[in-house]
């Protein structure tokens, strides 16, 4: 049974990724570095770098457009150009995003030595006279680099949302420096502007700031998970370029113009240099306290953002780097053992063990400089051969090359970034031009020693052929043709779920399709932690394939329905059901939900956002058992959208079960008798929509849900309304259904209407006041 790979990461997600990836030491560690190269002039050595990055990030957008597929660079110049370059492209983004999150671990903990004198640390050594002594910014880098391994080892979820807010944070703490400070601006800072070398300081500073712009093609490396590529990509992609460019020139015009050159010049951490210097004796008026230091709260706003850029940088840097030993692994270029999967956690276990301990090498050895020159050096050698595997895929017309995006100038942008990229490594240090070409021959070394008498791919220039792009789109467009006016109902089952409760689901779900005349479709959701590439767990959660679909086989084989069972893997579960569910046209999604208690609320729950997004009727069941039924119970509750909904529900499984619906109304025990006429009209108004007996109760009680629990006892399953939690009101005030659904024992269908709508943070409060 094969697995889709779900398109789970829309357009902001693309730029959150991009821009997370390259506001960090871009700004909070090297100009101070870079303009000990370029003076004033390292302005200009940002723009030039940003320029230099323009033509690779074409060239990805092309290419990951025309092959939608996990990897990014290292795919696209491996089938591109062949094995033999894949390896030094895949080899050498390693490395490049390695030093990058050196770099930022390092480059980050000198903020936190601005704000606090770190100590060196001394560790007694017998066989080292004087033992091993640490100074203390690497060894909290270090520490950091340890539980941030940690983090990635066991797969702890990292989201493309959770990636927005810290970009939106650091840019709200970026704005207000600059609004603060760019008045105070002093012209004298920029004479003289050109360093005594001239151009050669400025192409230096340009080569140490270009890793700035590694985030950029980032995206690429999860290609195969963005929605709609062919618009996300390339948008995303120079969305995030002009906007860190921009905020990066206007940034650093501010720095070299409040600081003078000689505090500026050589510093790891000039943002908390200039804040200190403009706002040190500022202070703010406060009621009642009198006046708080202004300089500390900016001060320790900027080192915020700081940690905040620089350590996720890092760890997005461990993420992505495990990627490339895992892909080279896989495809036979390197040693087998980086394909390790952890069977408990479903990371790359070696993969990321060897990038966290390199990492951690390069934090206790290497200076700031040189790791941001090396990754510079390493980034520009993959644009290179990404620009050249552009050409490969143009040259040789290849009929499933069909991108929807296409490069502009071609082929005049990619010889000008091949052009530039050799000349600017020309211009770097012997130290950064031997690693280079090390990387090269090692590459074409290990290629031919050890990968080239086990793989028979070929590359484009050879006829390589690939699947065609959009292949997925053919593929849901077909089921779209194919679905005309059925009813689709979506299960989607998470892989903990059991033989018992699937087979719950199922049957509680027969009998509504049988009804409505449609299908059912059961789908497992795999979701595997960021740090695995989804075409890599596809294949190594493959092995229980089979038996799930015997399972469910064996589960539906007595139905009178068609059941269609098909499994999806992807990072995130929720946006995976509901754009699957969209893909189809699903009419109701039924879900099984565990009890949730009101902390959990607090945190935010999938089935509230799966609520609030999904594009037909939601279905919740809780205490999913088979039963036999006679009697279902509807709890009205007088909603617009919900009751109908309930009552359509109710009567399909009654109608084709030979059972009978009983509605349920709680009200206080001095409820006045017109509320008492008005809910047996209602009622009596229902009844008229449905099929099958029906029965009507009135419950007193100025307990709702032990009354109503009470009442409940003789039925066999109970339909109630939800709608979705808000997070504080709820956490204080918890809805009477997952009240009533958690008293009872019955097998419970908290029925969500697409119509219904959020209702203002009074709800839950007038939920109370109205029917308890």
């Amino acid at each position: 049974m094969a697995k889709d790979l779900e398109r789970d990461l829309g357009l902001f997600a693309v730029i959150a990724i991009s821009m997370g990836a390259m506001i960090g030491s871009g700004i909070f560690i090297l100009p101070g570095v870079a303009m000990a190269e370029a003076g004033p002039a390292v302005i200009l050595a940002f723009v030039i770098a940003a320029i230099l990055v323009v033509p690779a990030a074409l060239s990805i957008a092309e290419l990951g457009t025309a092959m939608p597929e996990a990897g990014g660079d290292y795919v696209f110049i491996e089938r591109g150009l062949g094995p033999s370059f894949g390896t030094i492209a895949g080899l050498g983004t390693w490395l490049m995003l390695m030093l990058k999150g050196s770099l930022a671990l390092y480059g980050g903990m000198f903020y936190v030595n601005f704000i606090y004198q770190l100590p060196t640390l001394e560790i007694a050594i017998p066989a080292l006279e004087g033992g091993l002594t640490i100074p203390g910014v690497r060894a909290l880098g270090i520490t950091f680099a340890i539980v941030l391994i940690a983090v990635n080892l066991v797969g702890v979820k990292q989201t493309g949302g959770l990636q927005l807010i810290m970009v939106i944070i650091m840019l709200a703490i970026l704005s207000a420096f600059v609004v603060g400070s760019i008045v105070q601006v002093e012209g004298a800072n920029y004479d003289p502007f050109w360093p005594d070398d001239g151009i050669d300081g400025v192409l230096s500073a340009t080569a140490l700031v270009l890793v700035s712009y590694a985030g950029v093609t980032k995206v690429a490396a999860v290609a195969e998970e963005i929605e709609n590529p062919g618009r996300n990509l390339p948008l995303g992609l120079f969305i995030s370029l002009i906007a860190t460019a921009f905020l990066y020139a206007l940034l650093v015009f501010v720095l070299v113009g409040v600081v003078e050159g000689p505090e500026l010049t050589g510093t790891e951490e000039p943002m908390a240099v200039a804040t200190e210097l403009l706002f040190g004796a500022a202070t703010i008026p406060v009621p009642i306290v009198g006046t708080l230091p202004a300089g500390s709260f900016a001060v320790a706003a900027i080192v915020l953002a700081a940690l905040l850029a620089l350590v996720s940088t890092a760890d997005a840097g461990i993420l992505t780097a495990s990627r490339y030993p895992l892909a080279l692994s896989r495809d036979k270029l390197f040693l087998e053992v980086f394909e390790y999967i952890h069977p408990r956690f479903s990371t790359p276990f070696v993969a990321i063990l060897t990038t966290g301990a390199i990492i951690i090498f390069i934090v206790a050895t290497q200076e700031v400089d040189e790791i941001a020159k090396m990754a510079g050096a390493f980034q520009i050698l993959v644009y290179i051969l990404v620009c050249g595997a552009l050409i490969a895929f143009r040259e040789h017309n290849l009929e499933w090359y069909d991108p929807e995006f296409q490069t502009p100038g071609y082929p005049w942008i990619q010889l000008f970034g091949i052009l530039s990229g050799i000349f600017i490594i020309t211009q770097m240090d012997a130290q950064e031009i031997i690693g280079s070409v090390g990387i090269v021959v090692f590459g074409f070394l290990w290629f031919r020693w050890y990968a080239k008498d086990r793989i028979e791919r070929e590359g484009a220039a050879k006829g390589l052929a690939r699947r065609e792009a959009g292949k997925q789109f053919v593929r849901d467009t077909e089921e779209q043709l194919e679905r005309e006016d059925r009813f689709e109902m979506l299960i989607p089952l998470r892989r903990d779920v059991t033989r018992e409760q699937e087979d719950a689901l199922i049957q509680l779900a027969a009998p509504i399709v049988r009804r409505r005349g449609g299908r059912i479709r059961v789908v497992r959701f795999d979701e595997v932690p960021d740090q695995v590439p989804l075409d890599t767990a596809a294949e190594a959660l493959s092995e229980t394939d089979l038996e799930f679909e015997q399972r469910t086989d064996e589960l539906v084989q007595d139905l009178e329905v068609p059941v269609e069972v098909g499994e999806i893997v992807s990072h995130d579960t929720r946006h995976a059901v509901v754009n699957f569910a969209d893909r189809i046209g699903a009419d109701l999604v039924l879900a099984r939900q565990e009890a949730t208690s009101r902390l959990g609320t607090l945190f935010g729950r999938d089935t509230d956002w799966i609520m609030e997004h999904a594009p037909c009727d939601v279905a919740f069941v809780q205490h999913a058992q088979r039963v036999s039924v006679d009697e279902i119970a509807v709890v009205t509750d007088r909603s617009p959208f919900n009751d109908p909904l309930k009552v359509e529900l109710a009567d399909a499984m009654a109608d084709v079960l030979g059972a009978r619906i009983r509605f349920l109304f709680a009200v206080s025990e001095n409820a006045p008798d017109k509320l008492l006429e008005t809910i047996a009209d209602y009622h009596a108004e229902l009844d008229a929509l449905c099929t099958v007996p029906v029965e009507s109760s009135i419950i007193r009680s100025d307990d709702v849900v032990d009354g109503l629990s009470e009442a409940l006892e003789p039925s066999d399953i109970v339909i109630l309304s939800t709608v979705t939690h808000r997070r504080l009101p709820d956490l204080l005030i918890e809805q009477r259904s997952d009240r009533l659904a958690a008293a009872i024992e019955q097998p419970a269908l908290l029925v969500h209407s697409k119509e219904t709508r959020r209702g203002s943070f009074l709800r839950p409060i007038l939920e109370r006041v109205l029917f308890d």
